[in-house]
């Protein structure tokens, strides 16, 4: 087993160096791993021995890193069996960040010549990644890698499913590019929901809130990308809570997420050892799947079934739950996804519709909620430079749900159901908690900008000439901090106001004795 780490975007060198724990090895060899992410790492790298997985394969797994260290990462892992037998060969690249289909397409390029040619194609491959830009969104980038050129371009918050940008980065002509990639981390959506897509909108609900949620599939690939979709369905809502792509018995945290003497956690697992038929059988929604068909073929659609049906390894494909839907389900895109089926329409394409349906009702959704936290934020006008930037109101469950008579998802949405019952129980999941922090970060953060806006715009050098010297100093010194913030935090703050605030400060010191410029001067403050 050979481990390829991708070291974090801030990195300069982009790539950190592979590990021996019997025939492996690492690149770039200064990284670390501590002896339980090694031992996680090798379990999940190959397909569990129930697996009828012959041949080459390609599929992904998370693991959780050490207590100590920050994020967790993601794996990709390219498996290639060539003239060896299967549980002799693998390659694994490890990375931050979720680029996922882009991955599988690097280590398409490189692993069947590594097995060839051994480490030192796979140095030379590490050296065309190390001289890799830094991946901006929005930005295209032209990647060599081992004499091919990737294009690609890094998605932003703003992308929508069948975009003009990604629309213009396959039909621009580029001699010198051997591959054209549309997306960097999106898995083709409707191949990973076609045995499910009549109880598709059941399984949003389900991830929206946070729902413990198991996929037993008949392989890593099938699990791995089931789940990856499932986690991109309520896109742009970020999910907040864990899941594993790629889940197995010998997975460190095999204990903690199978033990029946509390409620299961709020997780998505994918596995593929049908010992979990037996271990998960507590879990309060099982999707169990047969093998995924290739473009243009449609499996027969599996039924919601109750829990108490799981009780054999052999039990039969199908959506084993108790769970009752808030919403009414949309005949309309189930009618649409089965038009295009009969016309042959291209996988791509059915993935595409999906994914905007998707898209649409998780934002008529997320709208109302965006709306009344908007309204949470304090008027600019009750901004004073001279006093602390005021707080943000409280969310209060009550008042945002007497919002929804007038502003709710019915405005945007065509469905019907227990829309109030739906948010009542988000309210409470882990993706609100997730969701409501990274908004009020941004907000309290869009507050301490507008203050230092509103400091830049006083005339600070008139206010130090009506007040000691000591009170100047302590200005000089909060308005450091305050660009310390700016800087630390990345303040949304206009472009001129942080270079507006460097003059204010050293027009102040300049106005002050000079032992006291000097001691200012000393300590950095400019």
């Amino acid at each position: 087993m050979t481990l390829l780490l991708l070291g974090p975007v801030t990195d300069p060198q982009g790539l950190q160096s592979i590990f021996y724990p019997g025939k492996s090895v690492i690149y770039p060899q200064h990284s670390k791993l501590t002896d339980k992410e090694k031992t996680n790492i090798c379990y999940l790298s190959f397909p569990d021995s129930n697996s009828g997985c012959l041949g080459d394969t390609q599929f992904c797994f998370r693991f959780r890193q050490s207590s100590g260290r920050r994020v967790s990462l993601h794996c990709l892992l390219d498996h290639y069996d060539k003239d060896l037998p299967v549980y002799l060969k693998s390659l694994v690249l490890i990375s931050k960040l979720p680029y996922i289909h882009f991955f599988h397409t690097v280590l398409k390029q490189i692993a069947p010549e590594y097995f060839e040619k051994s480490e030192p194609y796979l140095e030379a491959a590490c050296n065309d990644v190390d001289r890799w830009p830094a991946p901006v969104p929005g930005k295209t980038l032209h990647l060599p890698i081992m004499g091919v050129v990737m294009k690609v371009r890094i998605p932003t918050c703003h992308d929508k499913p069948g975009t003009t940008q990604i629309a213009q980065l396959t039909q621009q002509a580029d001699t010198h590019i051997s591959v054209i990639l549309p997306t960097v981390h999106e898995v083709d959506l409707f191949r990973c929901f076609c045995p499910v897509f009549l109880h598709s909108q059941m399984l949003w609900e389900l991830v929206l809130l946070g729902e413990p949620l198991v996929v037993m599939a008949p392989s890593p690939s099938e699990s791995s990308e089931t789940v990856l979709a499932l986690v991109n369905c309520i896109s742009p809502l970020k999910y907040f809570s864990d899941f594993r792509p790629y889940f197995t018995i010998h997975d460190s945290e095999f204990k903690e997420y199978t033990t029946r003497t509390q409620a299961p956690p709020s997780v998505i697992l994918g596995v593929t050892n049908p010992f979990f038929a037996k271990t998960l059988q507590h879990w309060p929604h099982i999707i169990r799947i047969g093998d995924l068909k290739p473009a243009g073929e449609i499996p027969k659609q599996v039924k919601v079934k109750k829990l108490k049906n799981l009780k054999t390894l052999d039990s039969k494909p199908g959506v084993y739950t108790s769970y009752k839907p808030y919403l009414n389900r949309d005949e309309e895109i189930i009618k649409q996804l089965q038009k295009g089926v009969q016309q042959k329409r291209p996988s791509e394409a059915q993935s595409v519709i999906l994914r905007r349906y998707f898209l649409e009702l998780t934002q008529s959704f997320i709208i109302p909620l965006e709306r009344y936290v908007a309204s949470l934020m304090p008027l600019q006008k009750s901004i004073s430079p001279w006093k602390s930037p005021p707080q943000l109101r409280q969310f209060l469950p009550e008042e945002f749900m007497k919002t929804l008579e007038k502003t709710g998802p019915q405005l945007t949405s065509r469905i019907k159901g227990d829309w109030i019952g739906l948010y009542r129980h988000f309210l409470k999941s882990p993706n609100f908690d997730g969701w409501f922090k990274t908004r009020r970060k941004e907000m309290t953060q869009k507050l301490e900008a507008l203050h230092l806006e509103a400091l830049c715009e006083e005339d600070l050098l008139l206010w130090t000439q009506k007040h000691t010297e000591v009170e100047t100093v302590d200005l000089v010194l909060k308005l450091k901090n305050k660009l310390l913030q700016a800087d630390r935090e990345r303040l949304p703050v206009k472009p001129d106001t942080m270079e507006k605030l460097r003059t204010h400060i050293d027009a102040i010191i300049l106005a002050l004795p000079e032992d006291l410029q000097g001691i200012l001067l000393k300590t950095g403050m400019t």
